[in-house]
């Protein structure tokens, strides 16, 4: 009840005329977002930030995750209508949506994608609601040990249950931390990894280097790929979009299974990605018999949509409440409130509940926004797709150039984005993740702080990390998270190597 309570008065700060109208214009600049190939919803989180210093920060978190739940409708419009995938986690998605348009049906692909993600949003946004208050009071038992092991089971979390391989995910991590060190120590004072450059002295701008590289970087992989524009009808008809969403309850068994594979999916660091595969390859794999899945299945599209917008959604919890983001977006979110001075974790409920009751409120409110604006919208950002991409491509690099000088007017910070932007392109290429490279960098000075004041505490001694039961439950759970994955990987491949008698 007391979260209800909460709750009903951050409607009350959410639904004013100022944050609605943001709320608006969030969701349409993340359509866009969501709909260019080459931007993604980290690059245009982070190209948006440098417009909010001059809103507080309950009416700059409103317009963020505003245009993060844009980015992720625009990106099933796309994935649907043209086979191109605006988002990552809109890949799975093309596999029956496309196929369903091309019969003819786009209208109910379109529907049932947004309907779904509309349904998996609000699964998640509940789920955040019932749990806010009892994360943020279990977080207050928290010292710098326990903050530490938190900070390792993220990393751990990322290197076992990510989608990547292991090595490539600690490659990627390990840059990131690197990334997190330049600058002044701010615990010695000494100067690290700035190789004589003054610039560094403040350290390696974190929204520069996610411009680079989902922006650039991206930008680089969509030119190298080509792309071949092959739309089909895009017009919606009011008919069929409410016969669709009568047929929706017949798929409740596969809204219930995808939406919870996305709640666990974006508590833990797994993210939308891989819970919109993982939803779809479940849903393949127990389907009855009918179409096959590939050819316009209605589950092939309900599945990856649902399971996409519930781990979007359920993605902010660990960020708010333990200040520990577990995706790319939520990362530079996290960022984003730091710039703000605000400290991610269980004392921003205690010290700034309207802000966070405002921002859950509003997630529901606006991801019924997304809904009606994207169904609307459609035939538009259709015809928008059909500009040719040597226009476009120009102009997303111009904007993320801009967005880079913004951050602090510093020439410095345009090569920062050239460099970044051809690192993300060789990630890409060689399929490193970006997203564990920005988990550390977010988390890197936090994770080294705790490390120190820890190391203080206990006189140099490692054993301050098992030193109670919650610190060593989360450490044992981390490194569980590490040794387990192989473990079971090393035994099925034991067993398929032994011969049957």
């Amino acid at each position: 009840m007391a979260n209800f309570d909460l709750l009903m008065h951050g409607f009350g700060i959410a639904i004013t005329p100022m944050h609605l109208m943001l709320m608006v214009g969030g969701v349409l600049m993340g359509l866009i977002v969501g709909v260019l190939p080459g931007l993604g919803a980290p690059n245009g989180v982070s190209l948006l930030i440098p417009l909010t210093f001059a809103l507080d920060p309950t009416s700059a978190i409103i317009l963020l995750s505003s245009m993060y739940w844009g980015a992720l409708f625009g990106g099933s419009t796309t994935s649907i209508l043209f086979n191109i995938p605006g988002e990552p986690s809109s890949v799975a998605t093309t596999f029956d949506g496309y196929p369903m348009a091309r019969s003819g049906q786009s209208t109910r692909a379109l529907t049932l994608a947004f309907m779904s993600a509309g349904f998996g949003a609000l699964l998640g946004v509940i789920v955040i609601t019932l749990l806010a208050g009892w994360a943020s009071q279990f977080a207050l038992k928290f010292g710098a040990p326990e903050y530490f092991a938190v900070y390792f089971l993220a990393f751990a979390a990322f290197i076992g249950m990510g989608s990547a391989a292991p090595m490539k995910t600690m490659v990627s991590l390990a840059a990131g931390l690197l990334l997190a060190s330049v600058g002044m120590d701010s615990v010695t004072g000494s100067i690290r990894l700035t190789f004589g450059f003054e610039d560094l002295l403040g350290g390696i701008s974190f929204l520069v280097v996610v411009i680079g590289l989902f922006g650039i970087g991206e930008l680089l992989s969509t030119v190298q790929e080509g792309l071949r524009f092959r739309g089909v009808a895009s017009k919606i008809d009011l008919r069929d979009v409410l016969k669709t969403i009568a047929e929706l309850p017949r798929y409740w068994a596969t809204y219930i299974r995808s939406g919870l594979i996305g709640i666990w999916m974006g508590i833990t660091p797994g993210g939308p990605t891989a819970a919109s595969f993982m939803s779809y390859g479940i849903a393949r794999s127990s389907s009855r018999k009918g179409a096959a899945f590939g050819t316009g299945r209605p589950e092939g599209i309900v599945a990856p949509e649902t399971a996409d917008h519930s781990a979007g959604s359920c993605a902010m919890l660990p960020m708010l409440a333990l200040g520990v983001p577990s995706s790319a977006t939520a990362a530079v979110m996290m960022g984003g409130l730091m710039i703000w001075g605000l400290t991610p974790g269980p004392m921003l409920f205690a010290t700034q509940p309207d802000f966070v009751w405002g921002l859950i409120a509003s997630m529901y409110v606006s991801n019924l926004i997304g809904v009606v604006l994207v169904l609307a919208t459609v035939p538009m950002f259709a015809a928008l797709l059909r500009i040719p991409f040597t226009i476009i491509g120009p102009m997303i690099v111009a904007i993320c150039f801009v967005g880079a000088y913004t951050v602090s007017n510093a020439t410095f910070d345009l090569w920062v984005v050239l460099v970044f932007g051809l690192v993300g392109y060789l990630f890409s290429r060689l399929d490193y993740p970006l997203a564990p490279l920005v988990l550390a960098m977010v988390l890197g000075h936090k994770a080294e702080n705790a490390f120190h004041q820890s190391m203080v505490l206990s006189d140099g001694s490692l054993s301050i990390f098992f030193a109670n039961p919650l610190v060593s439950s989360i450490m044992v759970l981390g490194i569980a998270l590490l040794v387990l994955p192989k473990l079971v990987a090393f035994g099925s491949r034991f067993r398929r190597q032994v011969p049957v008698e």
